[in-house]
């Protein structure tokens, strides 16, 4: 795993309690819009090497995506 794609993991993580937009703090932190940051974290959720680094992270996104 890279580091950016630790972040995005960390990032999708964190539960949404911030003020604002979370799709504006997605272009602002990475560069990409909402769509493609979930695009892109739905991918490494199903990576051996992201559960490995974040078991709690990776196996409560992978409990909401089944749903």
């Amino acid at each position: 795993m890279t580091d950016h794609d630790r972040a995005l993991l960390d990032f999708a993580g964190h539960r949404w309690n911030f003020d604002g937009n979370q799709a504006d703090a997605v272009e602002r932190e990475f560069g990409i819009s909402v769509t493609r940051f979930w695009q892109r974290v739905n991918r490494l959720i199903d990576r051996e090497d992201a559960l490995a680094y974040s078991p709690v992270v990776v196996n409560r996104l992978r409990r909401i995506r089944s749903r």
